[in-house]
């Protein structure tokens, strides 16, 4: 319950825009439903914000972006309304709140962040709403956009949902997505194998390799991922391919790894192997996220709300690409709740209201007090990689 030092939150009004929000389904793959989803946020965020948003069409994806007041932006406020359930999803989970849990498609990843941010940043100054198309994909229209506007920012908060528990993310991994493309000869599996050269068998070493790149202590991660070889069963493999999904806490680390992943050579002879893709986003590094979360743990000792905890998770956010141009960022300052891209997805109404309350305040305090900038990565992730983090 908000308590009643906390600015007041209308969570009747709250709970009625995530309805809103839920019932028109935007998975990303599907520009006109993201085009209709864009509609309805766009009607939502004026009704709080007193302005309509600027609307930016990037590769058919659309996106909307709220400046707020005369002067600079200071404060960014980022979220995205796209989501990865189907249509369809909607009829089978319909938008419910039951016994103080509300469910439906994309309620906690991220619309009832989306409804949060309307209301915190009503009636503000030096504020800028940014509501992306595409996160879910990876951002491949909109990474440029999240980056110009997270640079002109002195702090970006996002509207993720919530760690386990509600705690708020002040790491998150970096990513980088690879292809390695092995290349041999082919021959008769039964007559002549000798006279060919299995892909298939450079592809198995190829994998051991990638494994042997991680990092426990480091909290690195190289994940050979989709895999194919060979075109018949009675024919040695001349080209095979495997995907790599890399996670790293560290610049450094995506880095090490990047590197080693392009030094990767071919064991057998007359083997080729190529390597695509690369790093997609950048680590957001706790450094990054710090201050931040002194300052919502001071915002929320004043208003009374229990101190928020933190917690450093795998996933990426449109976060890792604001932190990587050197903007203190804080994720997960969205709902609580749970089943992020599952069938369980749900919000616990009960928290809203504080939940809101914080990030209104935050939004205050940062305003009445900029931070300190950060310095921006000297090697920030490439955009080379794509898909979803």
């Amino acid at each position: 319950m908000t308590p009643a030092t906390a600015p007041a939150v209308d969570l009747d009004a709250l709970l009625e825009d995530v309805r809103t929000l839920v019932e028109c389904e935007s998975p990303s793959a599907d520009l006109a439903a993201v085009a209709r989803s864009a509609d309805v946020v766009a009607s939502v965020g004026e009704r709080w914000l007193g302005v309509a948003p600027e609307r930016i069409v990037l590769e058919g994806r659309t996106h909307l972006r709220w400046r707020l007041g005369d002067g600079p932006s200071r404060v960014l406020l980022l979220g995205h309304h796209d989501t990865v359930w189907p249509i369809g999803t909607l009829a089978r989970r319909p938008f419910a709140v039951e016994d103080g849990v509300l469910r439906g498609p994309g309620c906690f990843d991220m619309l009832a962040g989306l409804a949060m941010a309307f209301q915190a940043a009503a009636g503000t100054e030096g504020v800028t709403v940014l509501v992306t198309g595409d996160e879910e994909l990876g951002s491949p229209s909109s990474r440029a956009l999240v980056e110009e506007e997270g640079a002109r920012a002195e702090a970006v908060l996002v509207l993720e949902a919530s760690a386990d528990g509600g705690a708020l993310k002040t790491g998150r991994k970096g990513v980088s997505l690879y292809d390695v493309d092995v290349s041999g000869r082919a021959a008769h599996a039964g007559l002549e194998p000798e006279r060919g050269t299995n892909a298939a068998v450079e592809l198995a070493h190829v994998v051991l390799a990638l494994t042997g790149l991680g990092d426990a202590t480091a909290g690195t991660t190289v994940t050979p991922t989709r895999a194919s070889a060979g075109t018949t069963t009675n024919t040695v493999p001349a080209a095979a391919t495997i995907a790599v999904d890399v996670r790293a806490r560290t610049a450094a680390e995506q880095e090490r790894v990047d590197a080693a992943v392009r030094a990767l050579a071919p064991v057998l002879p007359e083997a080729g192997l190529t390597v695509r893709g690369g790093p997609n986003r950048p680590p957001l590094e706790e450094t990054a996220s710090a201050e931040l979360f002194e300052r919502a743990a001071a915002v929320a000792a004043r208003l009374g709300l229990p101190a928020p905890t933190s917690a450093s998770v795998g996933g990426a956010s449109d976060g890792n690409f604001t932190a990587g141009v050197g903007t203190p960022t804080l994720d997960g300052l969205g709902a609580v709740g749970g089943g992020a891209h599952a069938e369980d997805e749900h919000v616990l109404v009960a928290e809203l209201p504080g939940r809101t309350a914080l990030l209104r305040a935050l939004v205050a305090d940062l305003l009445a007090e900029p931070l300190a900038p950060l310095v921006a990565p000297t090697n920030p992730a490439g955009r080379a990689g794509g898909g979803r983090p």
